[in-house]
């Protein structure tokens, strides 16, 4: 997808449901989809730049957070309201100074973050 703008073909599309299923699945599962699933295929399939890959993944998880919190809520009464409250308000802070530092560094930089950050993950689930 060279001009992420424009209107995409019948494969890309495919492959964006591709993403967007494997991303509500983890969501569902793992409560994770976004930076995990969307971010990395983005890059991968599209040759999206880590920041586009990004913003483009942060707008799609406004749906798949609503939509997945008022089922586990609505559905199946996994939902603490206060205790998400809580976590929103400071994460708003977080994302403004994360999208604010993702601006001031190279984007190379932000591959080895995020790979580091999804290694250290793995060797904790793995030890744990």
């Amino acid at each position: 997808m060279a001009n992420p703008n424009a209107a995409a073909g019948r494969g890309e599309v495919q492959r964006l449901a591709a993403i967007g299923t494997a991303a509500g699945a983890f969501s569902g599962l793992f409560g994770v989809g976004g930076g995990t699933v969307i971010v990395p295929l983005l890059i991968f399939w599209f040759g999206f730049g880590e920041r586009l890959a990004t913003g483009t993944s942060l707008a799609a998880i406004v749906i798949v957070g609503t939509l997945g919190a008022l089922a586990q809520g609505g559905i199946y009464g996994n939902v603490h309201v206060v205790t998400g409250l809580l976590l929103a308000i400071p994460a708003i802070a977080g994302v403004v100074l994360g999208t604010a530092i993702q601006q001031r560094i190279p984007q190379r930089a932000v591959s080895y973050l995020f790979a580091l950050l999804l290694v250290a993950v793995a060797v904790d689930l793995i030890l744990k």
